[in-house]
């Protein structure tokens, strides 16, 4: 008896909080969506130190009374459903009534709201009503929230940096703004101008913002539909594609969701257009009338269920493939002027390096040529007391000691012999096929060039390589978080010799690089590494992977499907023979495979 008691207010809005409240990103989301079904256009985003200190939710919508002001921070007071019925048909973001009170119970909170008759402030701190008073103040609401989990040390402990926190919330701003463009946003962060947004209801606009001029270029307008979803928005043509799906947003009636099945969807789609591995850029939102969305499943409100998903996803999938093969998918060739190299201080030819290093190590690992000595020259040894030889013995042992110590204090492991290929001829523009002792030996050229480039790459980066100034510096588009961000992102990409400068309040520029990146589409690669930065979740700074960089490096350089002469498959296979794999591309499907001459035979019943 007396073991179970009923918990005070204050302590379930902290427990609630847990759920509805992460970080400062999550408060920001709710205070954004009371503020959208607030009927407003302009809302104004102000954060400090990544929103843990401070921030600020200012909208121009309905505003509330003194009451409603009051009501607003009562568990489960809201004003967007009346009773159980209304649960199965919800039009608004919000709906729970838990956002206020759960934020107000982890930090100090203060909202001034007006209705265009009456304005009044309210102040509560860590869960208790402090202040209620009349205030003037325009038509809208305000939110400011002081001191987030100070008094929940926690939580407290697991926020990361205030860079990567202000970035959650500049990537949840860039959402809002993608689903509701005629809702003009800006946010500010520690006094800097981070995004923003003219509201005037071009979707367009906003993916050049978000996305950068590139994107918004390649972009197709899609609008379709069957008898339960209406799909609209856009999608970037696969010749822009991205390392991870962070630049997919889909919308569910203009709300921000999870759903990895329509992602998956979309990728379908993308899949005969787009390589494994690569991710495609789009924006699209769904209408459906709300008895098919279930919205009510998680506090968050990220997660949702949908009655017809199945449907939903094969709409998706066959309108996506077919709007992609009704437009030009082949990229125009841009036409550069011809670069006048006016200094290079070494010529940087690889195969002459290797070829030279080979001779070194050669020299080194290859022991003297014995002398012959005619047997007439040769005398027979004379008699030797024991106290000279053992001085001749420790003289040669001395010598030998001084050979080991230069020696690693590990025998590296003998390298198999690669097998003497005699190329005979190429198939179907994909396969080499040589003749070898043992058979016939069918080459991947793919796989082969991709493992050359692939240990060309690493012996690269472990060295110092020669550096080429740009005529024309690359610029690659981001968000502001990534610009305030950019020691951080030179310091994880170090290994690269690769240095990102600040140009502007949402592109970073890069003025250097290494010469070996003269092979490949620097600016495509450099988005690809600043998207591994971003998408970072185990480490505050990001190592960036050597076999990952060289992977992505192949991506953007290799090409198969291309018919080769006689002395260029040669050359593929006497590179392959030189490198320290060559019977596995970097991914780990084989270079090459062998027809044994026995099996052949059979086959003909020989």
């Amino acid at each position: 008896m007396g073991r179970i008691k009923q918990l005070d207010s204050q302590t379930a809005n902290m427990i609630a909080a847990g759920e509805v409240v992460e970080r400062p990103m999550g408060v920001v989301k709710e205070l954004v969506e009371n503020a959208i079904d607030a009927g407003s256009t302009r809302i104004d985003v102000v954060i400090e130190e990544g929103g843990i200190t401070r921030l600020t939710v200012q909208d121009n919508g309905c505003g509330m009374d003194a009451e409603d002001a009051q009501l607003a921070f009562g568990r489960h007071a809201t004003s967007k459903i009346r009773s159980e019925n209304d649960l199965w048909s919800i039009h608004t973001l919000g709906f729970r009534g838990e956002a206020l009170p759960s934020i107000a119970s982890v930090s100090k909170l203060t909202l001034t709201s007006s209705d265009g008759k009456d304005a009044t402030r309210v102040i509560v701190e860590y869960g208790k009503t402090t202040s209620v008073s009349p205030y003037p103040c325009s038509q809208g609401t305000s939110v400011t929230v002081e001191g987030l989990f100070y008094q929940t040390p926690a939580r407290l402990k697991h926020m990361r940096s205030s860079a990567y926190e202000a970035s959650l919330i500049q990537n949840v701003i860039s959402s809002f703004a993608l689903s509701h463009p005629e809702i003009a946003f800006s946010l500010v962060s520690d006094g800097r101008e981070a995004f923003r947004t003219s509201g005037q209801g071009d979707l367009l606009e906003v993916i050049w913002i978000v996305y950068g001029r590139a994107a918004a270029e390649l972009a197709i307008p899609v609008d379709f539909s069957d008898y339960d979803y209406h799909v609209t928005g856009y999608l970037i043509k696969p010749s822009a594609t991205r390392a991870s799906r962070s630049m997919m947003h889909i919308f569910l009636n203009q709300r921000m969701v999870r759903t990895y099945k329509l992602y998956k969807a979309v990728q379908d789609g993308y899949e005969d257009f787009i390589v494994k591995g690569r991710y495609p850029l789009c924006v699209l939102n769904i209408e459906m009338d709300p008895h098919i969305l279930d919205v009510n499943v998680h506090p968050s409100k990220w997660e949702v269920r949908l009655s017809k998903e199945t449907q939903l996803e094969y709409l998706i999938r066959d309108n996506v493939r077919n709007a992609l093969k009704g437009n030009i998918l082949a990229p125009k060739a841009e036409i550069r002027e011809a670069r006048t190299q006016i200094f290079e201080p070494i010529s940087f030819d690889t195969d002459r390096l290797i070829e030279e290093a080979q001779k070194k190590q050669a020299a080194v690992r290859q022991p003297e040529p014995v002398q012959t000595i005619p047997e007439e020259s040769v005398k027979q040894p004379e008699s030797i007391t024991y106290t000279e030889e053992k001085k001749a013995d420790e003289e040669i042992l001395k010598e030998i000691w001084s050979v080991q110590e230069k020696k690693p204090v590990y025998d590296e492991p003998k390298k198999p012999a690669f097998p003497d290929m005699q190329v005979i001829g190429q198939l179907h523009k994909k396969f080499i096929l040589c003749a070898v002792e043992s058979g016939l030996v069918i080459i991947d050229q793919h796989a082969a060039q991709e493992r050359v480039h692939y240990e060309e790459y690493l012996q690269k980066l472990n060295q110092n390589p020669v550096m080429m100034d740009l005529l024309v510096p690359v610029t690659v588009h981001v968000s502001d978080d990534l610009v305030r961000r950019c020691d951080e992102i030179n310091a994880s990409v170090e290994d690269l010799h690769v240095a990102f400068e600040p140009f502007g309040h949402d592109t970073l520029m890069v003025r250097t690089v290494p010469s070996w990146m003269k092979d490949i589409e620097e600016e495509p690669f450099l988005q690809d590494v600043l998207d591994q930065f971003r998408n970072d979740r185990e480490s505050r700074y990001t190592r960036m992977e050597k076999k990952t960089i060289a992977t992505m490096a192949c991506h953007h350089s290799i090409r198969f499907n291309k018919s080769l002469t006689m002395d260029e498959m040669k050359e593929v296979v006497r590179q392959l023979s030189l490198c320290e794999n060559p019977y596995h591309c970097p991914h780990g499907r084989p270079t090459f495979i062998t027809l044994d001459e026995k099996e052949l035979t059979k086959e003909f019943l020989r």
